[in-house]
């Protein structure tokens, strides 16, 4: 029983590293976006 509780929370600790690691790729990805969007905007002026 031990065994389960402390895979269950490793594996927790796992999901909520993973869902912080996705969201933070997410904000790059769409900071990059403005940045080019931005240049292009900037290009055509």
């Amino acid at each position: 029983m031990r065994k389960f509780v402390v895979l269950a929370a490793l594996a927790a600790s796992l999901v909520v590293t993973a869902c912080n690691t996705v969201e933070g790729v997410g904000r790059d990805v769409s900071a990059a976006g403005r940045a080019v969007a931005d240049t292009a905007r900037d290009a055509k002026r």
